[in-house]
């Protein structure tokens, strides 16, 4: 199934990998939104529990591999051509995680990964849905950011 101009929705996932002040964040190496930071994750696959998914995704991008997984959010994107047709649909999973202490790595289709502190993520021009997991997974793992901008409004797909 073509990621664009699906005929239905497609299931992504994304990982909120959270350390004392700060979250993993990558930078996007293909459609859509290419160049743009998000959190990790990426299309889960037939035959994959979202929970797989997660903990692949994650080690593809990042070579990270993380302890529990606690589920943040259920987020919708969807993005539309300039006649109105549904160019990418995706209902994406997040999950949060506590960092273990290995180093990141880009790989997969991600071109950069940067630890980012809670209170320089104007920085990274966040969609405002990856903001609201940031801090719905800090209230998950117990840790507490200082305020966060909204970020923008547009659709990022994992």
């Amino acid at each position: 199934m073509s990621r664009e101009y699906p005929p239905r929705p497609i299931v992504g996932i994304g990982v909120a990998v959270l350390r004392p002040g700060g979250v993993l964040l990558c930078r996007r190496g293909n459609p859509p939104n290419i160049g743009a930071w998000s959190l990790p994750g990426g299309a889960q696959e037939l035959g994959e529990t979202t929970i797989t998914a997660a903990r692949r995704e994650l080690e593809e991008e990042t070579g990270l591999v993380v302890g529990e997984l606690h589920l943040a959010a259920i987020v919708d994107s969807i993005m539309s051509d300039s006649a109105g047709r549904t160019r990418y649909h995706y209902t994406i999973i997040d999950y949060a995680a506590v960092w273990q202490g290995d180093e990141a790595r880009a790989g997969g289709d991600i071109t950069e990964v940067e630890w980012a502190a809670f209170d320089d993520l104007a920085r990274f021009n966040l969609w405002s849905e990856a903001h609201r997991v940031i801090r719905i997974g800090c209230d998950l793992l117990g840790l507490a950011p200082p305020a966060m901008s909204v970020g923008r409004t547009t659709g990022d797909p994992a």
